[in-house]
Formats: C-alpha cells, structure tokens, sequence
C-alpha cells in the first residue's frame, strides 16, 4: 500500500491521528513554502520529495539503532506546522543535511541557503504527515503507527515519496 494510500486509511481510522482537515493544513504549508524565495511548485515538489528521502533515510537509522518506540518520540515531539530548527538537528545529522541542501540545490538550481532556509519548516511538515498514522491512545503497546511503517518500508516496494502522496491527497481533497 502507497504512502498516500495509508494516510487515507489513518483519516478515515477513528483510532489514528489524521484528519482531512490536518492533511489540508500540511498541503497548505508546502504550497505556501514554495512561494518563498521566488520557488516554483515544480521546484518545491522536487525539494519535498529530497527531503522527504533524506528524512526517510534518517529515521530508518534511527529505528534501527534507537528503536521504533524513539523514532515514534522523535516524530511526535517534532512534527507540526511551526518552523522548529530543533527537528531539523533531531533529524538530520549536519552531513546529511549539508548533502540533502547539496542534492536539492543541484537538481533545482537554486540556491542552497534557500533551501537550508525551508529545512525548519519542510522537515516538522514531514513528520506532520508521519504522525497521521499514530493512534489517538498512548498506552504502552498501542504504537503501530501504519503511516510511518509505510514510509519506512524496507523493501522498497512500496511509494514513498512525500511530494507525490501530497500531490494526490491535494486531488483527493479538492473533489
């Protein structure tokens, strides 16, 4: 199942965290993200789906050195709408982000103070998205959290990138 896939599942899941109003919330702030500094919405599609694998890649590393119960924390404590320069160091060691500016920067051709300036804001959005898939009860035992098992899905098999499922919940949304 796509990524976009189980966040439709978390909205319509009483139990679990989304709502269609919070995923309007998350597609809102990328948009108004991309007018920043003169970006595109192509550009800011490209620059959500780097970050989006660069945050991936990140919190696989954690679950597998930290556990899921920490990666869970992580993405509880630091998803939200509110730029946080703490999720950005929560998340990404300094060499990854330096790559993932790097990255971004090359395949747009903007500037990478530019994007190192939407991290605070793009990488608690991301964890927004994640967070949908969290139940409502925070009793030990009750974490199975769908939205954030898809995303960090190991075989590779399944859709990851951010800025498509975004992309398709905007369509989903605007019907």
């Amino acid at each position: 199942m796509s990524l976009f896939e189980q966040v439709l599942n978390a909205i319509n899941e009483p139990s679990k965290q989304a709502s269609s109003s919070q995923l309007s919330q998350i597609i809102n702030m990328v948009e108004q993200l991309s007018q920043v500094g003169g970006v595109d919405t192509q550009k800011g599609q490209v620059i959500t789906s780097i970050v989006g694998k660069y945050v991936r890649s990140a919190l696989k590393e954690k679950r597998q050195n930290q556990g899921i119960e920490e990666t869970e924390a992580v993405i509880e404590k630091y998803s939200g709408t509110s730029p946080d320069t703490e999720a950005v160091n929560a998340v990404m060691t300094p060499q990854k982000k330096e790559q993932m500016a790097q990255e971004a920067a090359t395949s747009t051709g903007l500037n990478r103070e530019v994007i190192e300036s939407m991290l605070p804001t793009l990488i608690p959005i991301v964890l927004q998205l994640l967070q949908a898939g969290a139940n409502n009860a925070k009793a030990p035992g009750q974490r199975n959290n769908s939205v954030l098992q898809s995303f960090l899905d190991t075989d590779g098999d399944q859709d990851v990138d951010v800025a498509d499922a975004l992309s398709l919940a905007k369509r989903f949304l605007s019907k």
